[in-house]
């Protein structure tokens, strides 16, 4: 399997604070059956994103890893006005293993309504946008039909492993699985940030999906578009969105 989102690197954001933490959720990805990490840092107002210091965290902890595991590098790219004009300058620093898919983060609290347009222009750039963990974005889970919009529209979506195992809650877990069942969801990874809270690890939903969907699906979302999005290749999974992922929800009016 390969994990395209992933805070694995030590010191730099909110993930691991060691380099031995980092080189054991590692070792935990290796046992899991993981031989391939794209280490993705914030990019965001709380993290500065350093592309050299990146580059550098990764050559160490690949050395103390050895070949049981590769390391790539990219971030998680918080959607604001500062990234999205240094992106225009050099947008190979922000993407994944610097070819042309990018994470893309959006803010819990606000989505601004020029949104769409955004992601358009990113794609007009030559870069795929990776709409990262819309399932646990309580805006777009009210606004399900924006999502299906921009996959319709050539954005791709990435929900987290954890979430189809429970670990956030019932209610990111329903959505995780309408939206891959309504064919708007291209990635599983796992956003690990520790080993015991948000862990390395993607089999156990990879088993998940595979009884839900079948092997195939678990396959393109674990492995076969991994792998395309790794190389910078166009994915190989691209699924029908449901008519009814696009119709906006019902409101629900409380009488007393």
């Amino acid at each position: 399997m390969i994990d395209i989102h992933c805070h694995i690197l030590p010191g730099i954001d909110d993930g691991p604070e060691t380099i031995d933490v980092a080189l054991q959720m590692a070792q935990s990805a290796i046992a899991d059956g993981i031989t391939h990490v794209i280490a993705t840092p914030h990019a965001s107002d709380d993290f500065c994103f350093d592309p050299r210091r990146v580059r550098a965290l990764r050559d160490e902890l690949q050395a103390l890893i050895g070949p049981g595991l590769e390391l790539g590098i990219g971030c998680d790219f918080r959607l604001n006005a500062e990234n999205l004009e240094a992106l225009k300058s050099d947008p190979q620093r922000f993407t994944l293993c610097q070819r042309n898919y990018l994470l893309v983060e959006f803010n819990e609290f606000a989505i601004p309504p020029s949104a769409g347009q955004t992601l358009h222009e990113l794609q007009l750039a030559g870069l795929q946008p990776i709409i990262t963990h819309p399932e646990r974005n309580a805006i777009l889970r009210g606004q399900p039909e924006r999502l299906a919009r921009w996959v319709k529209l050539g954005c791709a979506a990435q929900v987290t492993a954890s979430v189809l195992t429970g670990s956030f809650g019932p209610a990111a877990r329903q959505f995780a699985q309408r939206w891959i069942g309504q064919g708007l969801v291209h990635f599983v990874a796992s956003d690990a940030h520790n080993l015991r809270g948000r862990p390395l690890r993607l089999r156990p939903a990879y088993d998940a999906v595979r009884e839900r969907f079948g092997e195939e699906v678990a396959r393109a979302l674990f492995l076969e578009n991994p792998r395309a999005a790794w190389e910078g290749r166009p994915l190989p999974y691209v699924p029908e969105v449901a008519d009814e992922a696009t119709r906006p929800r019902r409101k629900r009016f409380l009488f007393f």
